[in-house]
């Protein structure tokens, strides 16, 4: 549904995103959400106005009591193997258990709510891949609006390249799995691929309004966005608009960019009586959005399909490359994203291979015969084997 700011609402808006200054920018930021009409269509922009509130008044509450030179924990964590997860949950359901038990990390299960307060990573081996895991803190209701650490920890999920979303089937996973979907959609954090995608870069004086559509526009023209844009006083920006998007979906852009990561529900303690009733009403709610993955952390169970689950969902394929006139690829696979060609694995390796390519060698199970002479285009799937030549 559209917002239907009104003029001033819109000018207060463009007022608080110029801002710099913390507390100039939490008062401009009051004033516009008081200004925004009370009605369904702006439910999620008013919760995250609340929210961006919230982060900002920490800020400024962490800065008073910040002596001089003293230091912040760090809660950010550097990205490590093929991909990084991370796990989202209700504090007790499992995400300490689930990470000692599948990675490297040393860490210590507790028998109290609220142990992890930092997040904690772990390597974890699937096939010949590393999967970087990392157990955030635990959600509560509340979180996307900066409850506790609720700011931190979401942050991590919008930089994550996919989420594991973890339940106790003892403990009303229907209701855990409600909540945690209640604060990502608050935060912006999609787990289903959106119809469309904007991205909107706000660029220097004298740049002017410059459009790229890949895609549609579903009920708008090209002049209806410009109009749109102008009316929030962005005027010099390259707007770059992806997929089947309606004026709502750029409008929705303007405020904060929407992230998807694709994601899994892991239901823990699958070896306990009464959790098979649990997890079929659990499957059932959730239909075909999700995958369900049940697992038992004490006895081990499921963890081999949780490895080829998130695989599936983090849609990567593995190539692999050799040298002319050698036998053996490489023991080290290229991570690419399902659908990537030649011209991107190539430019994956260096930006000369893909200025200098002159053609590619594949050997891939699927074709009549191996290898086969491609060019750029080609497009590259799971276990392909690749000999570039270049001029």
């Amino acid at each position: 549904m559209p917002t239907n700011l009104t003029g001033e609402a819109r000018k207060k808006w463009n007022e608080a995103t110029r801002a710099r200054n913390p507390k100039e920018k939490l008062k401009l930021l009051q004033e516009f959400h008081s200004l925004i009409p009370k009605h369904k269509g702006t439910d999620k922009l008013r919760a995250q106005i609340k929210t961006k509130m919230a982060s900002l008044r920490r800020e400024l509450e962490e800065e008073k009591r910040r002596k001089p030179g003293s230091r912040t924990s760090k809660f950010s964590v550097e990205k490590e193997g093929a991909a990084q997860t991370i796990i989202l949950g209700q504090t007790k359901v499992g995400r300490s258990s689930l990470l000692a038990t599948i990675t490297n990390a040393k860490i210590e299960t507790s028998n109290y709510p609220f142990a992890t307060r930092e997040p904690v990573p772990g390597m974890f081996k699937f096939q010949d891949l590393q999967f970087q895991i990392v157990e955030a803190p635990a959600l509560v209701r509340g979180t996307a609006e900066g409850k506790g650490v609720g700011q931190q920890t979401l942050a991590l999920a919008r930089n994550a390249d996919s989420l594991i979303l973890m339940v106790d089937l003892l403990k009303n996973p229907i209701e855990q799995l409600t909540l945690i979907l209640h604060e990502l959609e608050i935060a912006r954090l999609l787990i289903k691929k959106p119809n469309a995608k904007v991205e909107i870069e706000r660029k220097h004086m004298g740049v002017g309004l410059r459009i790229f559509v890949v895609g549609r526009l579903v009920k708008a023209t090209l002049r209806d966005v410009e109009t749109l844009l102008k009316s929030y006083g962005i005027t010099n920006a390259i707007v770059k608009i992806f997929g089947h998007a309606t004026l709502d979906d750029v409008e929705e852009s303007i405020f904060e960019s929407v992230v998807y990561r694709p994601a899994i529900v892991v239901a823990n303690k699958f070896d306990v009586d009464g959790s098979q009733e649990n997890l079929r009403k659990l499957r059932e709610f959730v239909g075909d959005r999700l995958e369900v993955v049940p697992i038992s952390c004490k006895t081990g169970f499921g963890l081999e399909e949780l490895g080829s689950q998130l695989f599936r969902c983090l849609e990567i394929v593995r190539v692999y490359t050799k040298e002319p006139n050698s036998k053996e690829p490489s023991s080290a696979p290229f991570i690419l994203r399902r659908g990537s060609t030649i011209a991107d694995l190539a430019r994956s390796i260096h930006s000369d291979f893909y200025e200098r390519l002159s053609f590619a060698r594949v050997w891939a199970k699927r074709l009549p015969y191996s290898p086969r002479k491609v060019g750029l285009s080609f497009v590259l799937e799971d276990k392909d084997i690749v000999e570039m030549h270049i001029q």
